[in-house]
């Protein structure tokens, strides 16, 4: 059955009249009439006894719309939701986030966005950048925020901020004096990585690399607060961006200096599926991770000196 005769059917059933059925719709009574006669013709029965001008159901009638209101309904509210969809603002976010991030400046970000949008349908996936942009690639991610990956395919990636990778240390440790480092002691250092599996790890594994440095003891924890307490605890040092340990370097509790004169630096993005347009939603968060980017410790300009260190 036509849903468009079925819509003119339920008018009519609500109001008894053709002449205000048609105002509801926006047709000619003679339109609403056609429909009708078009759909018991269509049905090999009458759904109306005509009494005067008004339009009473009859039991074909009633039993038809009894059964056609509550599908009519769904079908509404489902080109509703869609036309919502379709509209800046009014959509879901499906995030695909760095465990860093996430925990870092991700919190902050998301309370600003619902201010403006508090009845968006979040939802957030964190791992590694790589295994987000895969979920991307088949559309189980509508935006990745990471590190820019190697391949980007088929993607676009918006740049949000670049920081730089630092040892991070305890206090009591040999390298707070700001000596120079001796090459020996990088090899035989104990480090402490966060998942080697990530883009992070690899960057460092050839940074070190092409200073033809390889660590001795290397221990793998998938935890950056885990990381950093056992650093703290001076059981080996790590390489950590500062905005990662703002609080700590801020307590001095923990330190940090450059890998090396040239910085090590990263590129986050958001990447989003190559040509898709953002909604006002997506283009806000995009807005929002450069500003917060704006107020942390990105390289070794934001982190404080060490004893005796001339800035």
């Amino acid at each position: 059955m036509d849903t468009r005769l079925l819509k003119m059917f339920c008018a009519v059933a609500d109001s008894a009249s053709l002449v205000t059925a048609a105002a509801r719709l926006h047709l000619t009574p003679s339109a609403i009439s056609h429909g009708i006669k078009t759909l018991e013709t269509e049905l090999g029965c009458r759904l109306f006894e005509r009494g005067g001008k008004k339009l009473l159901l009859n039991q074909a009638g009633e039993q038809l719309l009894a059964q056609v209101r509550e599908p009519l309904a769904a079908l509404d509210a489902a080109g509703e939701a869609l036309k919502r969809l379709g509209q800046w603002g009014q959509t879901r976010l499906r995030l695909g986030d760095s465990a860093s991030s996430c925990q870092y400046l991700l919190p902050g970000v998301i309370r600003e966005l619902k201010k403006s949008f508090s009845h968006l349908q979040l939802q957030i996936e964190s791992g590694d950048t790589p295994e987000m942009v895969e979920q991307l690639r088949v559309n189980k991610l509508d935006l990745v925020l990471g590190v820019v990956p190697d391949n980007l395919a088929g993607l676009e990636a918006r740049p949000i901020f670049r920081d730089e990778m630092m040892f991070v240390f305890s206090p009591a440790h040999a390298w707070a004096n700001s000596q120079p480092i001796p090459r020996e002691e990088l090899r035989t250092q104990p480090l402490i990585f966060y998942q080697r599996s990530s883009l992070t790890a690899r960057m460092v594994d050839e940074f070190f690399r092409k200073l033809d440095l390889v660590p001795s003891t290397v221990m793998e924890i998938g935890s950056i607060e885990a990381i950093k307490e056992l650093v703290r605890l001076n059981l080996g040092v790590s390489v950590l961006a500062p905005w990662t340990a703002h609080r700590e370097l801020a307590r001095g509790s923990l330190k940090m200096r450059p890998l090396a004169v040239k910085p090590l630096k990263r590129q986050w993005v958001i990447i989003a599926l190559a040509g898709r347009r953002l909604n006002l939603a997506e283009e806000t968060f995009c807005k929002l991770c450069r500003n917060h980017a704006a107020g942390i410790r990105l390289d070794r300009r934001d982190v404080p000196p060490l004893s005796g260190e001339k800035r």
